[in-house]
């Protein structure tokens, strides 16, 4: 497959096949809590229980496992706040092969160290005041290797996609179909990649990407029917959650499949880490609990509908944790 065409869902079945053994088959988890909260049925797919914890090192290792053995072997390189980062990583220590990673000065420092850990180098930039494709470009240009783009690459978008198939899987398993799914969005890679598998099997569910207020590109974009940019690059707590705008390919898709884009609050979103942590005993970052912050606020209708909602990833600073419990009402 080109990384430059659209996956195809042949794409996302060959993916599940590289990466089974590899990813973690992470199960639905319901709540009666939290079905009575919201009147309906919903299930919670946990990518925080992923290798790495978030849902990256799918896409990043059909990525790498894409590549022939000899431009694998020049190593990677890939710019990422810190859950791409950790998956780019984990994969190239997989395969042997070396990686570099472009990141914010200022992302959790658990992010870095566990990237590191997976034996990456950590190139950091200012994301208000440095471009890090420009950092990027400067260092395939000076050292080589393939760049692994977080979302703009079809290799990494059929790899999230792998996600939509097991809900659907596991959904038919539970004797039912899903109604709407909820999806954390940045640059669109991942709902991309789950909408195109769900609607193969559910073509009447919902796909809703969800975005942190004043990050919203999608909803802006979906709107005026081609790719707008967020006006800044910094100041949101969904830190995993702040491209500058939406990937050509995965826009394409998007444009077909999404239901539309849903809007949280901070707030909003550092309650949904708390009520997780609370309610369900999952520890959730902010990026990765805006989809639940979507449904407990309210922002679509869940009353007697079966609504899939993606927990997209679990790493979280202790004192980002200590500030969601700190705000939120017992």
């Amino acid at each position: 497959m080109n990384e430059v065409s659209s996956p195809r869902l042949a794409d996302i079945a060959l993916a599940a096949h590289r990466l089974s053994g590899l990813a973690v088959r992470t199960p639905l988890v319901s709540s009666p809590f939290l079905d009575e909260r919201t009147g309906g049925r919903i299930l919670l797919k946990c990518e925080t229980l992923q290798r790495t914890g978030s849902f990256k090192f799918r896409g990043a290792y059909n990525a790498l496992a894409s590549l022939d053995h000899a431009t694998r072997a020049r190593g990677v390189v890939a710019a990422s706040s810190g859950n791409h980062a950790q998956g780019v990583a984990e994969a190239a220590r997989l395969f042997g092969v070396r990686a570099i990673i472009v990141m914010p000065a200022d992302a959790p420092a658990v992010k870095r160290a566990r990237t590191e850990r997976s034996g990456a180098r950590v190139v950091p930039y200012d994301r208000a005041t440095e471009d890090r494709d420009e950092v990027a470009a400067r260092i395939l240009a000076a050292e080589g290797g393939t760049l692994i783009h977080p979302f703009d690459d079809a290799r990494v978008i059929a790899g999230q996609g792998t996600i939509g198939l097991e809900i659907l899987n596991d959904t038919a398993a539970l004797g039912v179909r899903p109604d709407a799914v909820l999806v954390p969005c940045s640059g669109g890679g991942l709902v991309a990649g789950i909408g195109l598998a769900v609607r193969s099997g559910a073509p009447k569910a919902e796909i809703f990407a969800v975005e942190p207020e004043d990050f919203d590109d999608y909803r802006r974009s979906l709107a005026a029917g081609e790719i707008v940019r967020n006006e800044r690059a910094a100041g949101s707590v969904a830190d995993a959650l702040l491209a500058e705008a939406p990937g050509p390919l995965g826009f394409a898709l998007n444009r077909e499949t999404l239901a539309g884009s849903l809007v949280v609050s901070d707030s909003e979103a550092l309650a949904a880490v708390a009520f997780a942590f609370r309610e369900l005993k999952l520890v959730v970052e902010p990026g990765g609990a805006v989809a639940l912050a979507a449904l407990l606020a309210g922002r679509i209708a869940a009353r007697d509908r079966v609504v899939v909602v993606l927990l997209s990833g679990g790493n979280i600073d202790e004192t980002m944790l200590t500030r969601a419990l700190a705000g939120a009402a017992l």
